[in-house]
């Protein structure tokens, strides 16, 4: 072998010792990057039987055991053309464009706080009955929901 040979073959082999020395030292392998990720799991949904002919509200808890921040950005329902996220704050409620479900944390929507506003319902739905809401989230894939209507009364335990 050829001294500029021997030369360019110990520059190569360098060269990937290197590069597989610096691949360890990345922290975003694709599994680390899955743990990081948002794990939403949604439980306890339910629509109250609604007191008005157009107008329902509905409820439930999203869990966050990832480790990344995520936000409900929209629900839409086939029973309702408009769905809002409403924050209640100081006995007043608002419309805002999104809830943030935090890392390791969870979003509460339940009578007094947090909640949907299902607006023009194209039915009133009666006890028993079950409403479906397609929840999208500002990283996670969207989650269906079915939703059963509790009586207008219902107080899910806690």
């Amino acid at each position: 072998m050829s001294r500029r040979t021997a030369t360019t073959a110990a520059v190569a082999a360098l060269a990937l010792a290197g590069a597989a020395a610096l691949s360890g030292c990345s922290g975003s392998s694709p599994a680390a990057a899955e743990d990081a990720a948002p794990h939403l799991e949604v439980s306890g949904a339910y629509v109250p039987r609604p007191v008005l002919a157009d107008t329902a509200t509905a409820y439930f808890t999203v869990r966050n055991t990832g480790g990344t921040d995520d936000r409900l950005t929209r629900v839409t329902s086939d029973l309702a053309p408009m769905v809002t996220l409403d924050i209640t704050a100081d006995n007043t409620m608002r419309t805002v464009k999104s809830l943030p479900v935090p890392a390791g944390g969870t979003l509460h929507l339940r009578t007094g706080g947090n909640h949907l506003m299902l607006m023009h319902l194209r039915d009133r739905p009666a006890v028993g009955d079950t409403v479906t809401l397609h929840l999208t989230f500002a990283t996670s894939a969207p989650v269906t929901v079915k939703a059963p209507v509790k009586p207008a009364t219902y107080q899910p335990a806690n």
